[in-house]
């Protein structure tokens, strides 16, 4: 028994000393986070201009579902991240925030885009934000969803470029 007690309280003293460093060293790996993500953002604004989407500004809600009357953003745009909507939107206090994502445009810009919806109106507000607050509301995952969506596009431009040298291949080989 005293070695079972031995071995729990030597996990404990470690578990409080990884503790205090944890707590000691946010800020720097905060701030390289948020240079890193810079970085990768204005990498990838070239590329987002081709995969990204527009999305919507604004449009109206038809009895089953579809939207109809819509109105996009003209800068195109990959969603990294969703989090627990604030209550209200910055721009009208009077709208509450259906959904909240973070955006990346083609510029390279992170956005907050704040979806609200009256049942019959969907409309958005697109807020500006620093990397270092993207980061702080949407969390280290939208750095890995930056990759991850850079990573994916590459595959399947891979495996396009495969599917069309092997036309070609068949193209030629009937002459």
């Amino acid at each position: 028994m005293d070695e079972i007690e031995k071995g729990f309280s030597a996990i404990v003293k470690e578990l409080k000393e990884l503790q205090s460093e944890k707590e000691e060293i946010p800020d720097e790996i905060r701030e390289r986070g948020s240079t890193l993500l810079q970085r990768m953002a204005k990498s990838a604004s070239p590329i987002i201009k081709t995969i990204g989407l527009n999305l919507l500004e604004k449009g109206k809600s038809g009895t089953s579902g579809e939207i109809y009357d819509s109105l996009f953003y003209t800068k195109k745009m990959i969603v990294l991240g969703k989090t627990e909507p604030e209550k209200y939107r910055p721009d009208d206090i009077n709208k509450k925030v259906d959904t909240q994502l973070c955006a990346l445009s083609e510029d390279g810009e992170f956005f907050e885009v704040m979806y609200s919806s009256d049942g019959f109106i969907i409309d958005s507000y697109l807020n500006p934000l620093s990397t270092t607050e993207a980061l702080d509301i949407y969390g280290n995952e939208i750095t890995f969803m930056l990759y991850r969506a850079l990573r994916d596009y590459l595959v399947e431009e891979r495996d396009l470029v495969d599917a069309l040298g092997k036309t070609l291949e068949y193209i030629y080989s009937e002459e």
